[in-house]
């Protein structure tokens, strides 16, 4: 009898597993690969947050660098040393902050290495950083195969940093249809506190982390002159707006939200793990982002039932189509954006006929197990093509 083999293991290098689209977009990559395939094990440079919790289908260990703020390189021989322990078939790591340890995998000589682009933080949001690229470019001689969440990512890799196109796959996040899915009827759920939706005609909202790059000043800012200008006759006592994150910017906007006096139409109840039904209790969903790649928050909420009005920035304007899902405006115009808002908290119909076409083409586009078969696909590629360490 052939004993069994043990499964080949992925090192997956990240900044920080916390909560967000990256993190979110692992979690599910491990619920949907066969375990009997491949292990997988998560190097952290600053830690991780419970979100790790959320992996249900195998065990994934994850591990500490413990990188301290600066220009502290001492994690680079932890993870020499720690690769060389592990003996990974494949190191995987992900977005600029993690790049420098493709360089300690080729110099460990871990056999397969991929990294993925899933975007840009507020200190390149366009990808032109020279000094950034230089890196980017040095590590493409050594990285074997790179993966783009979004078409703007792929056309960026291989147009400014130079990534041959024979080694760069652009993959989407997948979204569940199952968890994800439009109110069953016409009464809205509350989960918030008792009452707060009580005469609500429209609830504008949004998910995310409460980033500086996610801008939701300005989403706030905007709902503000809603509620002052009243636009289509709309009566503000119905508006209702719902941010669902945590971050730097919270305290902000709730300054803001209490200093123009509304604070009993809007609520930021913090990072929740029920946020499918939070989503079902909006009417519209809106992302200010300064940049994204793509955005998991956004193919929730159209799987939802809901339209969606984003900024034309990064892989958005690849999901929200303008007058057929949502709409589209320039990051940062709070004029544009209060327009937008108005128009849709108008015109109910609108926000039916969108919600569905949105739902209809998650429901044909993007899945969780297409996505992983995706990656599964890589990984396989690698393995064929440099093997396995000794």
């Amino acid at each position: 009898m052939t004993a069994p083999t043990t499964p080949p293991l992925i090192a997956h290098v990240v900044y920080h597993f916390g909560t967000g689209g990256m993190e979110n977009g692992m979690v599910h990559l491990f619920n949907h690969l066969p375990p009997d395939r491949f292990r997988h094990v998560v190097i952290c440079q600053t830690g991780y947050g419970d979100f790790r919790q959320r992996i249900t289908a195998q065990h994934v260990d994850f591990l500490d660098l413990d990188k301290r703020p600066g220009h502290d390189y001492r994690w680079m021989p932890r993870l020499y040393k720690l690769l060389g322990e592990l003996k990974p078939a494949i190191l995987h790591t992900r977005n600029l902050n993690a790049l420098e340890a493709q360089f300690v995998g080729a110099a460990r000589g871990v056999p397969g290495r991929v990294h993925g682009e899933h975007g840009r933080d507020m200190y390149d949001l366009d990808g032109s950083n020279w000094k950034y690229n230089l890196m980017r470019r040095a590590a493409r001689r050594i990285t074997h195969q790179y993966i783009a969440v979004s078409r703007d990512l792929e056309d960026w890799l291989r147009v400014t940093v130079g990534v041959p196109t024979d080694r760069l796959h652009q993959i989407y996040n997948g979204v569940d249809h199952q968890r994800f899915h439009p109110r069953a009827d016409a009464a809205r759920p509350e989960p918030g506190p008792p009452g707060f939706l009580a005469g609500a005609s429209c609830v504008i909202g949004s998910v995310g982390r409460m980033a500086a790059v996610k801008d939701y000043p300005t989403l706030v800012r905007a709902f503000i002159r809603l509620c002052r200008e009243r636009p289509h006759g709309l009566d503000p006592a119905g508006l209702r707006l719902i941010v669902v994150g945590d971050g730097p910017t919270r305290a902000e906007c709730q300054t803001l939200i209490g200093d123009a006096g509304l604070a009993g139409q809007a609520h930021f109840p913090g990072d929740r793990a029920d946020t499918p039904d939070w989503l079902r209790a909006f009417d519209l969903f809106a992302l200010p982002s300064l940049g994204e790649g793509i955005s998991n928050t956004i193919l929730e909420a159209m799987a939802s039932g809901l339209p969606v009005i984003a900024t034309h920035v990064g892989g958005t304007p690849e999901l929200v189509e303008k007058g057929v899902t949502g709409a589209l405006w320039k990051p940062g115009d709070v004029d544009s954006l209060t327009r937008l808002l108005g128009a849709y908290a108008a015109d109910p119909e609108r926000r039916r006929r969108e919600g569905a076409a949105a739902r209809a083409r998650v429901e044909r586009e993007f899945s969780w197990p297409k996505t992983a078969a995706a990656y599964q696909a890589i990984y396989e590629k690698l393995l064929r093509h440099h093997g396995d360490p000794d």
